[in-house]
Parts: C-alpha cells; structure tokens; sequence
C-alpha cells in the first residue's frame, strides 16, 4: 500500500487521484462520477460532450447549416448543451462525494462562449475547470466569475510563469492546481515547445521540481498541489514524489487506465484493442490540425496520413532552377514544375493509383487516390469549426471564418475522426489518442484474463502501489 496523503481540491479534502479529461464522449459523467464516487477528482470533457434523447439513447450530431458560419453556432449550442447533461450525469453518480471537474480546450472552437454557457448553469455541480492545448490566459477571469476554481495544464515551469504573470496573479485564490502534463508521455495533444526535441524526452521529477520552483517565486501556497500527468502507472515506481520538499503537494493524474473500465463509454472493440498494443505502438506525430504534436496509437489511420505526407514534392509554377520537368496538374492539366529526379516518383506513384495531386500551403504536392482526394475536399468543405483555428479546412474564428491560408491536405477532420471512433466499433481507420503506457494494459496482471474493473476497483487497486 502506497502512504497517499489526502489534498485540498476545489474546496474539499479527497484522494490525490484525479481522472483526466480526454474529449469528444470518452470522459463523460458517467465516468468522471464513478472516480468522484470513489473519492478521487473526476473529470468529465465538456469538448462537444454528448447529449441524449428521453430513451437515454446518444443523439448523434447532424449539422443542417449551409455555411460554415452557421455550423459552428450549431456546434456552440449543441457543446453547451451536452456539457450541461455531462456535468448533471457526473454530479448524480458521484454520490456527493470527491470532486467533479469539467475539462475544456483552449484552442477548440468558441471555447470562452461554452465555458460561460455550461458554468452559468451548473453552480455547486462542477468544482473546478481544467484547461490546456494552448496558453489559457483567459481561463481564471472566467472560472473566477462562476465561482469555481481553476486548474491549468502546462508542460514546462515558464509556460506556468508567462501564464501567471500576464493574467492568474490577479486571481490567485482560485487557483485550485496546476497541472503538469509531460509532453513526451501523456496521450492526445501535447505540449512540446519548438526548443525540445520529441526523440529525446526529458525526465518529469526535474521539470515538477522546477515548475514547483516557480511556483514558489510566484508566492503560491504550498498546499497549491501539482498534478502529475502523462506516464503514470503503478503508484510504487513514484514513490520518491511522495514527501519529496521539491515536489511539495502532489496528485496523479490518469488518462489512459480509466479507458479500460466498465464505466467507460468506448466501444468494446476499442477496450480489446488496448490490451493487444505493445510497446512503441504509441507514438508522437505532428499531423493534426491544431499544429500540435499528439500522441495515437500506430494504426491504419495514422499510417494513411503518414503515407500522404511521404508521397509528397516541391513544385513550381514557373521553371527555376532543377524544376524544370513540366508536370499536369487537375482537371484543366495546369502545368507545375518539378525537378527530374521529383518527376520520376511521381510517375512511380501515379502507377500505383496515386493519381491526384493536391496543393499544400507549403509549395508542395501530395498525391493520393481518388477516393482520398474526394473524402478530403468533402471534409474541408463540411467544417463546422471545431478548433480556433484548423490547418486542415483553414477555418479560424475570426471576422473571415479563415486562416488566409489554403487548406492543408496532410491533415485531417478531427472532429469527424474523434466522433467516429468513440460512438463506433472502428479502431484500425480512426484517430485512437492514448497515453505512452497503454501497452501496459497487455502485461499487468490486474488485467490477467480479459478483466475489466469497475472504477471503484480500479482506484482501490491503485492505492495499493499497483
């Protein structure tokens, strides 16, 4: 038995165990009660949360706007409204105990008008807010108003830092946490800055010594508590953040075991899936369309993206320099150019059914089948808006609706991806996010013989260190 000491969140003493939010329906209050029923925090994700018919059945979204515009007034209303029945759902399964917290992303669309919406209507059911992909300056003012405390997601001390000094030190009584979410281990999207390398990851006790360090600089209470996220486990292999002065109040954070519970609304081809992965099959990759770096599981999905990205050359539209072969482009047969040696992969690709070629905003073409080539304009076109702004569709949240940039074909839709796979039984064709140590649901013993914990049983057992 590992010698967890309670902390203060969100106004009440609970165990330091905290569930993490992961978006589109896959922490949902049925979830993120039954952690807070146990007596943890429980998080559910207000990230388009699903909504429910009078049968209790998911209402699946149907978009009927013609614009882009009206899409994404949709999708406000329909975020607000599945956040407010998330929040509900948690509250009541929660039994009145431990903590329900509801988890947002800054850079998802209209991210300010669905906090205001969903917190407006949920005083005393949700505790606190978490909030990370991007730099949530916002994110305290607007808890603060609600009354409830705020808990943002960083990956480095100086990100803490800048957020502090330019908007949180006017708010700091609310200031229920921070988490610090390890960019090189924790699933979804991660926070690698431009100066760290994604192959060389960096061990997390030194960078939770110094953003505590920070911490401190800031004047912050030592009761403030981190939260450690990304790579945790078994309770024993961390034993040395236990009463560790350096580390000062801890929590652990888990994304990726609470998947693989009863309670968990993912499809069971989904929780079988988990149990087969093997080390390295989860991996980072920058093909969002957020920029971001991600973390997802090595499948069909993300090896087609890969696959588009490799078949992939510089063009010209005039001959300069080695781009002197003249290649036809589109339906009209417009001429680009390449260099000889770019041409002769081309034609190697076309042979094999890469036919379509297709702009990138960086000069380049990628080449694909006809299907990939139409799946992909229907799903530019389609866009209701679901980031602040999306390489993929060059939506933005602007008075233009557009990045000013074209539309990025080496990305993807992932609102459509995301929806997919957690109201579906396909898990080889969609984005599957999950944490680095999701290989270890295939050797740890607690899952021996295709078992599968409630959330009660799975909190016990990792109170014991495993």
């Amino acid at each position: 038995m590992v010698a967890l000491k309670s902390v203060y969140i969100s106004g009440r003493e609970v165990l330091p165990l905290v569930e993490g939010g992961k978006g589109i329906a896959v922490s949902n209050g049925q979830s993120s009660g039954a952690w807070a029923a146990a007596g943890g925090v429980g998080t559910f994700s207000a990230v388009n949360a699903d909504s429910y018919d009078e049968q209790g059945n998911v209402i699946p979204v149907v978009y009927k706007g013609k614009t882009r515009r009206e899409r994404h007034d949709e999708l406000i209303e329909n975020a607000i409204k599945g956040g407010i029945t998330q929040a509900r759902r948690a509250h009541e399964t929660s039994n009145g105990n431990g903590r329900v917290h509801m988890n947002v992303l800054w850079e998802m669309g209209a991210v300010e008008p669905i906090l205001h919406g969903v917190l407006s209507q949920t005083k005393g059911i949700v505790n606190g807010v978490t909030c990370g992909a991007g730099m949530p300056f916002k994110l305290a003012e607007i808890c603060v108003s609600y009354g409830v405390h705020y808990y943002p997601i960083v990956s480095s001390g100086r990100a803490f830092n800048i957020l502090w000094k330019r908007a949180y030190n006017r708010f700091a009584d609310f200031l229920g946490g921070v988490v610090y979410e390890d960019p090189w281990l924790a699933g979804g999207h991660n926070g690698l800055s431009n100066s760290e390398d994604p192959l060389k990851p960096e061990a997390p006790l030194q960078r939770v010594m110094l953003l505590r360090k920070v911490m401190r600089e800031c004047g912050l209470s030592e009761s403030i508590p981190i939260i450690m996220a990304g790579g945790v486990w078994w309770l024993n292999e961390w034993e040395e953040w236990l009463d560790n002065p350096d580390v000062g109040a801890i929590c652990f954070q888990y994304g990726t075991r609470p998947l693989l519970t009863q309670e968990s609304p993912i499809s069971d081809a989904w929780k079988r899936k988990l149990v087969t992965l093997k080390e390295g099959d989860i991996f980072l990759n920058r093909f969002s369309p957020t920029g971001f770096y991600s973390s997802a599981v090595d499948n069909d999905f993300m090896r087609g993206l890969d696959g588009r990205s490799k078949r992939q050359v510089a063009y010209s539209v005039t001959p300069i320099g080695d781009h002197i072969a003249p290649f036809p482009v589109g339906a009209r047969g417009r001429l680009v150019y390449l260099t000889p040696h770019d041409k002769e992969m081309v034609e190697v690709w076309v042979a094999q059914g890469y036919t379509e070629a297709m702009r990138t905003p960086d000069t380049t073409l990628i080449f694909v089948t006809p299907n990939e080539a139409n799946e992909i304009l229907k799903d530019q076109i389609d866009c209701m808006g679901c980031l602040s702004a999306c390489l993929f569709s060059n939506w933005a949240q602007n008075e233009e609706g557009t990045t000013g940039k074209k539309g990025d074909p080496r990305s993807f839709c992932i609102q459509k991806t995301l929806q997919a796979i957690s109201h579906g039984d396909d898990v080889n064709n969609q984005l599957m996010f999950s944490g680095h140590q999701a290989y270890r649901f295939g050797t740890d013993p607690f899952y021996r013989d295709g078992f599968v914990p409630t959330v009660k049983q799975l909190v016990e057992r990792i109170q014991t260190g495993y």
